[in-house]
């Protein structure tokens, strides 16, 4: 089934069927995944899905997201975060949600405050920061409602420290953080468990976007190491989602070996 992205509501199947809520009825539990369309979130949902979670794939690029859906079994909705009526589509209708991976985000540029691209920093602040935001706020009631929530929000170590040339995308990670530690004090005591994995470098599209598709530039930042991939990252929302109800991974911290921190690996020393 190929769908249309003038019916952004509209779901992949592998059945061909029509749209309907992505609750279940054979007991899975469902799983909503953003920036499914390619890398981490590509990978995430198709290790939930192995898992026996019905996941629901949110993406801008409707055909990838009708693809996968279709591979795995899932539900695949167009969503755009920065827009508040794509989430409000993308959550309509929705139902039971057990689990939601905050996977979407980015970077665009590497300049130095003095010459910082103004419309960089506020594509960076409205996918990282207030993106997350929106789709949080949307699926916490339905989250609470499952009765052991889980929502894990895929930051970065550029949540934790800084690098020259990056503050653009530092700062919004920074916030993004701040956002998922306070939401761990702000709903004790409720079901729901909160997790927050802050890769390193890990091969994807991440600098392709970054660098407005100059492939050469792009694989030139993982030449001469060896970095994680999107499926190290996935592999470890799979285990967070496969812990009890009464134990929370608060915060974990991944990178590759050849990578000491944000600003020190074997190429730089």
């Amino acid at each position: 089934m190929t769908t249309s992205s003038d019916d952004p509501t509209s779901v992949a199947r592998p059945n061909g069927g029509a749209d309907h809520p992505a609750s279940t009825t054979d007991g899975a539990k469902t799983a909503v995944v953003t920036g499914a369309s390619s890398g981490i979130g590509e990978a995430v949902a198709r290790t939930l899905a192995a898992a026996g979670y019905h996941v629901v794939v949110g993406a801008r690029r409707v055909d990838r997201i009708t693809e996968l859906a279709t591979e795995i079994g899932g539900t695949g909705r167009q969503l755009d975060i920065t827009d508040d009526e794509s989430v409000a589509r993308f959550v309509d209708g929705l139902g039971h949600v057990d689990v939601l991976v905050n996977n979407a985000g980015g970077a665009k540029g590497l300049d130095p405050v003095a010459t910082a691209d103004l419309d960089d920093w506020r594509w960076m602040w409205e996918t990282n920061v207030l993106g997350t935001l929106r789709i949080t706020k949307a699926l916490l009631p339905a989250l609470e409602a499952s009765g052991d929530g889980l929502i894990v929000t895929i930051t970065s170590t550029a949540a934790l420290e800084v690098y020259d040339n990056g503050s653009g995308y530092t700062s919004a990670k920074h916030a993004e953080g701040v956002l998922h530690r306070t939401l761990r004090f702000e709903l004790l005591g409720k079901p729901i468990r909160l997790t927050e994995i802050c890769p390193g470098m890990v091969e994807t599209d991440f600098s392709l976007v970054r660098f407005g598709g100059d492939k050469e530039r792009a694989d030139a930042v993982y030449s001469g190491m060896t970095p994680l991939r999107a499926d190290d990252i996935a592999e470890v929302v799979g285990f967070v989602a496969s812990r009890p109800p009464h134990v929370d991974l608060d915060q974990i911290i991944i990178r590759p070996r050849d990578q000491a921190s944000s600003r020190r690996n074997v190429k730089t020393g």
